[in-house]
C-alpha cells in the first residue's frame, strides 16, 4: 500500500482505555487534514461507528480468526487506500483470542490483535493502565514485549496517571527496556462513553459526540509525544500482507436487497454489503423504526442483529414494517435475519421488564432477555441445507454475542450445525421455514 503508515493500539486488557486513545487520535490527524483511516480487530460492531465519525472515514473489520487471509489483506488494502496513516484498534487484551483445538497448527490463528498485527507486519502501540501501579508497569511492559517474537511493540503510552510524580516514575522505570514512551495521560473520568449490556452505546445514539471526539483529541495533543508517534508510523510502513480483492464473503441472497439499517438494527458489516454491491446486488436501506416497509420490488430482505429488545414495543405496533416483512414472505423474497433480526422474524419477543411484544410471525421462535444469560464466542456454522446462503455444507467463520433466551421453538428445519473455535460441537442453530430464514449467529466470512 504505497505511502500509507501505519500501527495497531493495543493494550493488555480490556478497559485499558485504548478506544479513547485512538479516537482521540483519529480526530487529532482528522481535523490536522491528514487522511487518516482505521479498522477494528475482531466482531465489533459499534467501535467502528465511533472511528468513521472520529476520522471521517469508513472503518472496516478485520478479523483474522473468522476471515480467510486473502479477506484479511484485501480489507487493510481498503483502509489503506487512499490514506496517509491506518490505525488499527485490537481487542481485548493484545493476546486474547479464541481457544483453539488441542494439537491445532500453531500457525492457526485465534484471532487475537497480536495475530493481525502479525500478519499486516503493523507495529504495536501499548496502551497500559498505570492507575494502580508504578515502576511495576514496566514489567508489565516488558513481558508484553518479548513475548512474542513476530509482534513488535514500538511504543508504550501509559493511561490513568496520577500526577507528574507518578509519570516521572514510569518514565524512569521504562528506560532500560529501549521503547519509547509516548505519554502519560492523566486520570480523565470525564472523557468517556457510556456503555449497556453489549458494550459502548450506539455512536448514532451519542447526542455529544463531536464534543466527546474532540475532548478526546485536546487529550493526546497534551500528553503524547505526537512526532515520536508519527515516526513510528511512518517506520510501520503499509503492511506485509500483499493485497488481494475482496471476493464475496457471503453470497448475496438477492439481487435486490432490503437491508433493515436504523438504531434497533445497525451491525451489519460494511464488507459483507461491499461484497454483495461487488457481486452485483443493489442495496436498498429502510428504517423498520419509522415503520417503512422493505421495497416491494425487492427479491431478498436482510435484518442484521442490532438493538430491536430495547424498541420490541415500538417496532410490535410498526404495522407497515411487519405487514411489509409477511407481503415479502409471500411473495417468496427471502428473508434473513441476524440475531436482532432473527428475533424480530420470530413470534414474540419479550424485555428486560417482561413484556412480551408480537413480532412478524415468519420463524417459529419466542426469545425474551426477562432472564439474561450471554452467548460469546466464535463459531463455525455449517449449513443444513441447501438455502441462498449457500449449498448444505457450507461453512462460515461467525461469531455469536447476545443476553436472549430461546424460550420456545417450533418444528422448522435448523439453518445451521455449529461447533466453537475449539471444535466442539454445540449442536443445531437456527430455523429455516421455506425462504425465510435466520439464527443469533453473525456471519463474517466463508470458510
Amino acid at each position: 500500500m504505497p505511502g500509507a503508515s501505519g500501527a495497531v493500539i493495543a493494550a493488555p486488557s480490556s478497559g485499558s482505555g485504548k478506544t479513547t486513545l485512538t479516537l482521540g487520535l483519529l480526530r487529532h490527524f482528522a481535523r490536522g487534514k491528514v487522511a487518516v483511516s482505521s479498522f477494528k480487530v475482531g466482531p465489533d460492531y459499534i467501535d467502528p461507528g465511533f472511528h468513521a465519525a472520529a476520522s471521517f472515514r469508513p472503518c472496516l473489520n478485520i478479523d483474522s480468526w473468522a476471515m480467510r487471509p486473502d479477506t484479511v489483506s484485501a480489507l487493510f488494502a481498503r483502509a489503506a487506500a487512499g490514506a496517509d496513516i491506518v490505525i488499527g484498534e485490537g481487542v481485548m487484551g493484545l493476546f486474547d483470542g479464541a481457544q483453539t483445538a488441542p494439537g491445532t497448527d500453531t500457525a492457526t490463528s485465534s484471532g487475537s490483535t497480536a495475530d493481525t498485527a502479525a500478519l499486516l507486519g503493523l507495529p504495536v502501540i501499548l496502551v497500559v493502565d498505570a492507575g494502580a501501579q508504578a515502576q511495576s508497569a514496566a514489567a508489565t511492559v516488558h513481558g508484553f514485549a518479548t513475548f512474542r517474537a513476530d509482534v513488535t511493540v514500538s511504543g508504550v503510552i501509559f493511561n490513568r496517571v496520577g500526577s507528574d510524580r507518578h509519570a516521572g516514575m514510569l518514565r524512569d522505570a521504562a528506560v532500560p527496556l529501549g521503547i519509547p514512551v509516548l505519554g502519560c495521560i492523566p486520570r480523565s473520568p470525564g472523557i468517556a462513553v457510556p456503555d449497556r449490556h453489549l458494550g459502548l452505546v450506539q455512536a448514532s445514539e451519542m447526542a455529544a459526540l463531536d464534543a466527546f471526539l474532540d475532548a478526546a483529541a485536546d487529550l493526546v495533543e497534551r500528553h503524547l509525544d505526537l512526532e515520536a508517534l508519527k515516526s513510528i508510523l511512518r517506520a510501520g510502513g503499509g503492511g506485509n500482507a500483499p493485497p488481494s480483492t475482496l471476493s464475496s464473503p457471503i453470497p448475496p441472497p438477492g439481487q435486490r436487497i432490503a437491508v433493515a439499517s436504523d438504531d434497533a438494527f445497525r451491525f451489519a458489516y460494511p464488507h459483507v454489503l461491499d461484497g454483495w454491491r461487488a457481486a452485483g446486488a443493489e442495496i436498498l436501506p429502510f428504517s423498520p423504526l419509522a415503520d417503512d416497509a422493505p421495497d416491494p420490488a425487492a427479491d431478498a430482505v436482510y435484518l442484521p442483529g442490532g438493538y430491536p429488545e430495547l424498541q420490541a414495543g415500538k417496532l410490535a405496533a410498526n404495522t407497515r414494517f411487519l405487514s411489509g416483512l409477511r407481503d415479502a414472505a409471500a411473495r417468496d423474497a427471502v428473508l434473513y435475519g441476524e440475531c436482532g433480526g432473527y428475533m424480530v422474524l420470530g413470534e414474540t419477543l419479550t424485555d428486560a421488564d417482561g413484556q412480551a411484544h408480537r413480532m412478524a410471525g415468519l420463524l417459529p421462535v419466542e426469545t425474551s432477555f426477562a432472564k439474561r444469560k450471554l452467548h460469546l464466542g466464535y463459531r463455525n456454522a455449517a449449513l443444513s441445507a441447501d438455502t441462498p446462503l449457500g449449498p448444505a455444507g457450507s461453512v462460515y467463520g461467525a461469531h455469536e454475542f447476545h443476553y436472549a433466551a430461546t424460550v420456545r421453538l417450533g418444528d422448522a428445519r435448523p439453518l445451521f450445525a455449529l461447533s466453537d473455535a475449539a471444535g466442539n460441537d454445540l449442536g443445531p442453530a437456527g430455523l429455516q421455514a421455506g425462504r425465510v430464514m435466520g439464527s443469533f449467529i453473525h456471519l463474517i466470512d466463508r470458510r
